[in-house]
């Protein structure tokens, strides 16, 4: 296969514009997901201060009903251990079943052996750690989907505090399909990964979604700054301010 460094000068061209258009349309599909979570931490953070009882959060129905749409299959909150007087541990979660929001059940009792302890999830860690909002995946949602997923969340505060997450849930066939056009319209083989090399979609047969990529060194790009990268055949971009890049080879 030819490195799109020998390619001529027209070519190149076609073949960058092909790319940026990508880039585009991928960072755009993220930041619509995360648009669709805004009002949440607003609303949560104001059911908290009227209440902290766990029933309270059954008022964040109509919200999340709002955000059940388009490529979203589950939203909701998930509480900080300690924050809700009656309950240590909350996930105030809907899933997406035939068009209804259906309330996620979860083993939330610490003495059980199959208790689920979110405070271990990145997409909960993450947030809570760093402030920032996060992409989780691609990984097997066995409690929510049972499918390769995306989990999109946002830190939730209080008064300065952590309270939890509130987040989204895309299954990764959904993106795909949204997203396959434009990999199929680029040059070589294109696949969009994780910050971690994990492959989300790929035009590549060889590049399974949950696959990892070890060439190049993504998480070392990553840390560098992800600034747009070309040569020996590999072009490597970040989709606008988001936790996914676009590798061409």
């Amino acid at each position: 296969m030819r490195a799109i460094t020998t390619l001529g000068r027209s070519e190149l061209a076609e073949a960058r514009n092909a790319r940026d258009t990508t880039v585009v349309a991928v960072s755009d599909l993220v930041e619509e997901i995360f648009d669709a979570l805004r009002p949440m931490p607003t609303a949560v953070a104001s059911l908290l201060e009227s209440t902290s009882g766990a029933r309270a959060l059954d008022a964040l129905l109509p919200v999340v009903r709002n955000t059940l749409s388009g490529l979203i299959v589950g939203a909701g909150f998930v509480a900080a251990p300690g924050v809700l007087v009656d309950r240590q541990f909350e996930l105030a979660w809907w899933k997406r079943i035939d068009g209804t929001p259906d309330r996620l059940i979860a083993d939330l009792d610490p003495a059980s052996e199959k208790f689920f302890d979110y405070t271990r999830m990145p997409w909960f860690t993450v947030p809570r750690d760093t402030g920032r909002r996060h992409i989780t995946g691609p990984y097997v949602d066995f409690l929510c989907t049972d499918d390769y997923t995306l989990t999109f969340t946002l830190p939730v505060h209080r008064g300065g505090a952590f309270v939890g997450v509130v987040g989204a849930d895309v299954q990764v066939r959904d993106v795909e399909r949204m997203v396959m056009p434009h990999l199929r319209g680029l040059d070589g083989r294109a696949a969009l990964i994780n910050n971690q090399g994990r492959v989300i979609v790929s035009t590549n047969a060889r590049q399974a979604t949950g696959s990892l990529v070890r060439d190049p060194d993504i998480p070392a790009w990553w840390s560098a700054g992800a600034e747009p990268a070309t040569g020996d055949g590999i072009s490597l971009r970040r989709c606008g301010d988001t936790q996914v890049a676009l590798l061409v080879t």
